[in-house]
Parts: structure tokens; sequence; C-alpha cells
């Protein structure tokens, strides 16, 4: 059961991309410290929500067995995070959306328990980690009300998500720069690098 302390939450869990430096492989599935990397983020996650959404856009077959439902891109195209982010707005059933990228394994508890606390401090804001002044807004928790502001912006042509997420007031949960949490596995030799890491 999600923890109570924490405001309820959506989870959406990004899997949706090309892998274009994979090699073209679905980063989600890919297997780091035994386990595809999915797995280690539904892991993590499971107990903070009872909403957890996947965004990806093949192999729908196995990730279902990591979410409580799926959601898909409305164009074949790759579009990028954004649609993934819409996606799972369009579907959310609380009234905030933690967004996270597959390919992230190290982030912990405390990073998240951190982010979805801030939600209290400015709850018609979003927030986004910031590492060493980096916005991260695939590490962002978003009002869901906001979902009609996200989806103009998409219709003006903008596929950014930290574009997106700045004007609404977006808030900061500062990190220092180079925070192993955020590593993205998203290359052969990162997931080797980070292969032995605790």
């Amino acid at each position: 059961m999600p923890d109570s302390a924490l405001p309820p939450c959506s989870i959406l869990i990004l899997a949706g991309g090309r892998g274009q430096r994979m090699g073209g492989r679905d980063k989600g599935l890919i297997e780091w410290q035994g386990l595809p990397l999915i797995a280690h983020l539904q892991r993590l996650v499971r107990p903070l929500t009872d909403d957890l959404i996947v965004s990806c856009n093949r192999n729908q077959e196995r990730y279902a067995a990591y979410a409580d439902r799926l959601v898909s891109d409305d164009s074949l195209d790759f579009p990028g995070p954004l649609a993934g982010i819409r996606a799972g707005l369009a579907v959310a059933r609380h009234p905030w959306l933690l967004v996270l990228p597959c390919d992230a394994p190290r982030i912990d508890h405390a990073l998240l328990e951190t982010l979805l606390q801030a939600a209290g401090r400015a709850p018609a804001r979003p927030w986004m980690l910031r590492c060493g002044g980096q916005w991260e807004p695939l590490f962002s928790l978003i009002p869901t009300h906001l979902a009609e502001e996200i989806e103009h912006a998409w219709r003006q042509g903008d596929r950014s998500p930290r574009h997106v997420l700045l004007p609404l007031g977006a808030q900061a949960i500062e990190l220092a720069a180079g925070d192993p949490r955020l590593a993205n596995l998203n290359t052969p030799e990162l997931l080797a690098k980070h292969h032995e890491l605790k």
C-alpha cells in the first residue's frame, strides 16, 4: 500500500524511446545486475502508489507485468518523453504524477520521498530535480491539473519537457553536480561502468 504520509500520486515510468544509444534496443528491458532496468524502478516505486503507469511503444506484453496500466504515444515516430508525459497525465488517477525514466535504477527511496514531500510546499506547481544547476525534467512531480496547459504547449509545437514545465512555475529540488542517483544508464558503456555499483 502507498505510504499514507506522502501525497497520493500516480507514477509514470518512461520507457517509450528509440534506444538509439543502445543500438535500438528497448532500454527498459535491458538487464542490469540480473534484472531488466524496468524491474529495478518498479520494485522501488511500487510501495509509493496504487497507480503505476508505464509509457512504452513496443513489447507491451512484457511491460504489462510491471505496471497497473500501460500508455503509448499517439504517433509512431517516437516523438520524445513529453509524449509519454501527456499520455500519463491523461490517465493518472491521483492529483500528482511522479515522472521517472526507466534507465535510472540508482535513484533511491529517500530522493523520491524528498520530491513527494515538496508537493505540500507548492501544491499548484511542478517540481523537478536540478543537479549542479541543470534541470532534470524526467525526474519530476507534476500536478495533474496542469494537463491542459501541457497539452496546449504540445499543440503549439513544444516537445521539450523542460521548456514546458518551467513557464508553469516549476520549483527545484537541488542536488550536487554528479549525484550518482541520477545516472542514466543509456549506453552499453554506462551499463558496464555501473554494473558492480550498489
